[in-house]
């Protein structure tokens, strides 16, 4: 009998049993599809070869995933719903209809940056120049492509409660992320809520690191041009001196923003270019800057565009300087919803116990995942994958970021035990977790 013609599954339990240790197999298959992502990194909007690797992979398990309508990134449900149940769920916007649960989205973002591999170590080396996947979006994608794998094979023994989405999401790098383009294709319909990991270098493999509310900032990018007549660095008196109007306006913008922002804001530029002049008596006639624009809270960052320009005009105007800025509207902080952010940490506790899970702080980085969350409560997670013992100091977005590979089986772990316990009432989830599969 085929899957599409099967009954209709059986209810859950209300205290479903977890699966146990991933098996060395399927752990040894995620660690190399990992290492083959890794050492063919492609950047937002071009993960064509990422895209038909995660394809073919889900077809092997007989699962039907579609490609996104942009030709990169894909979706796939795992479990069937009776067409009644269907009908009640899709294009309701994650509203439930008719006592259906709508479904548990697992997200993984999938593109790299345009970074050189600095690692010189290991076999798996970015084979792409200045390509890297140096944030751990191929740790993310082969965690989500784990637990699918799990929860489909969980879908033939008849085992998993209702159906869940994956959703492996191109361009997460690139502002406003891919996010916003998979949403308008469609990647929500018929989904309750979302769930998602980052790699955290700061937290040990076999934790996670969680917090309710506010665990990234908004980021906007920034860019400044400045232009005047140029001349001679003997008199610049007679001219625009645009560089040192560049360089006050890389200094003077954030202390000058720090005073007419709140301080609870958490607003923090930085510069990553700045760029004026060829020759060391030429007064250029040209300046460039670009950055990014980080805040913490919500209603600082809407507030953000008008008081930049406005010190901006300030600046400039005081040295003279004719400017045009580009404001580009990045992201919105992620922010977790308690009840979900809950649901997350008696998973973990669940699958790997209580003192498996950490407090984490609020992150300046940015993350495209909080448009999901403009639709549909949600949370993310911090994915340890530091190994334990190691003090070396490590961060994202460095040409020589690795990870410690186990984090990919508890991330299967983590996300299997969230989809299971998912829509359970609080006495249903202490659930027993079994010696295997």
């Amino acid at each position: 009998m085929s899957r599409e013609s099967q009954p209709a599954q059986p209810a859950a339990p209300d205290r479903p049993e977890l699966p146990g240790k991933l098996p060395d197999h399927l752990r040894a298959e995620l660690i190399a599809f990992r290492r083959d992502l890794h050492m063919h990194p492609e950047l937002g909007h071009h993960e064509f070869r990422t895209t038909a690797a995660i394809k073919a992979r889900l077809e092997k398990a007989g699962l039907r995933p579609k490609v996104l309508e942009s030709g990169t990134g894909l979706i796939c449900d795992v479990g069937t719903w009776d067409e009644g149940a269907r009908s009640s769920v899709e294009g309701g916007g994650g509203r439930r209809e008719g006592g259906v649960r709508p479904m548990l989205a697992l997200r993984a973002d999938i593109d790299a940056l345009p970074i050189p591999d600095a690692k010189t170590h290991v076999s798996y080396r970015s084979t792409v120049p200045d390509r890297a996947h140096a944030c751990g979006h191929d740790v993310h994608t082969a965690v989500v492509l784990g637990a699918g794998l799990v929860l489909a094979e969980l879908d033939r023994r008849g085992a998993l409660p209702r159906p869940v989405r994956l959703i492996f999401q191109p361009a997460e790098e690139v502002l406003p992320g891919g996010a916003t383009e998979a949403i308008d294709s469609g990647v929500l319909d018929g989904v309750g809520k979302i769930i998602a990991v980052h790699c955290d270098p700061r937290v040990d493999a076999g934790r996670i690191g969680l917090r309710s509310g506010p665990i990234t900032s908004a980021c906007d990018r920034l860019e400044v041009t400045l232009e005047g007549p140029g001349g001679h660095t003997a008199r610049p008196h007679l001219t625009t001196d645009l560089v040192t109007a560049a360089a006050r306006l890389a200094l003077d913008l954030p202390a000058v923003l720090a005073k007419r922002m709140d301080a609870r804001s958490g607003m923090s530029i930085t510069w990553g270019r700045i760029e004026a002049g060829h020759a060391c008596n030429v007064i250029p006639m040209h300046a460039e800057l670009s950055g990014t624009v980080r805040c913490l809270d919500l209603n600082s960052w809407h507030e953000a565009p008008d008081q930049i320009h406005a010190v901006i005009d300030e600046i400039a105007s005081m040295h003279r300087a004719k400017h045009e800025i580009t404001y580009v509207r990045g992201v919105p902080p992620v922010v977790n919803d308690p009840a979900v952010t809950e649901l997350l940490r008696e998973a973990m506790s669940a699958r790997r116990g209580a003192d498996s899970v950490e407090d984490t702080d609020q992150s300046l980085g940015g993350e495209d995942f909080s448009w999901y969350l403009e639709h549909v409560p949600g949370a993310m997670a911090r994915l340890g994958v530091r190994t334990p013992g190691d003090t070396a100091k490590r961060d994202l977005h460095r040409g020589d970021f690795d990870v410690d590979e186990a984090a990919i089986a508890v991330g299967v772990e983590f996300f299997t035990a969230a989809a299971l316990l998912d829509g359970l009432p609080l006495e249903g989830r202490h659930a027993r977790v079994s010696d295997g599969h």
